[in-house]
């Protein structure tokens, strides 16, 4: 089952099980898959995006969403904030398992010995051999600056 099956049927579940508020997070995320969906045929490409693509969507819509809880903790919007992290929480449910610091640790270093880096020109490299096998797995915001340390 695709992933976009999947969000098709817990979107039916939902509607099902009458949770008006995962309801809402699963349809923003069917809407911004749509988006993208129509922004790939205006570009020419063949119509709909891949689970890829929709793994890396996912992942912004997590990134967004902790942002605007940190802003609303910050400005005293504690319901808002709680919100947002209810909204992740369904995201997430998504997206595939995060790895935990020693499998990250171990994917870096096979990562920097696959494709022979060695200094921090080679950054860019191992930062794509990363994205290609462990996209939505890890946050490379946090990687790029571990990859840094270990080539530089």
């Amino acid at each position: 089952m695709t992933l976009r099956e999947r969000l098709q049927e817990a979107m039916k579940d939902a509607m099902r099980a009458r949770q008006p508020d995962r309801l809402s997070t699963l349809r923003l995320i069917n809407a911004a898959i749509k988006d993208r969906d129509i922004a790939a045929r205006v570009d020419g490409a063949a119509g709909m995006v891949t689970d890829e693509e929709i793994t890396a969507i996912l992942g912004k819509m997590v990134r967004q969403r902790a942002e605007s809880a940190r802003a609303y903790e910050e400005g005293g919007r504690l319901e808002l904030a709680e919100k947002e992290r209810a909204e992740i929480g369904v995201i997430e449910d998504f997206l595939p398992r995060q790895l935990s610091p020693d499998e990250i640790e171990a994917a870096l270093a096979a990562a920097i010995a696959e494709v022979g880096a060695s200094t921090i020109r080679d950054m860019g490299k191992v930062m794509a051999a990363l994205k290609a096998r462990y996209t939505g797995q890890m946050d490379f915001g946090a990687v790029g600056p571990m990859v840094k340390d270990r080539l530089g």
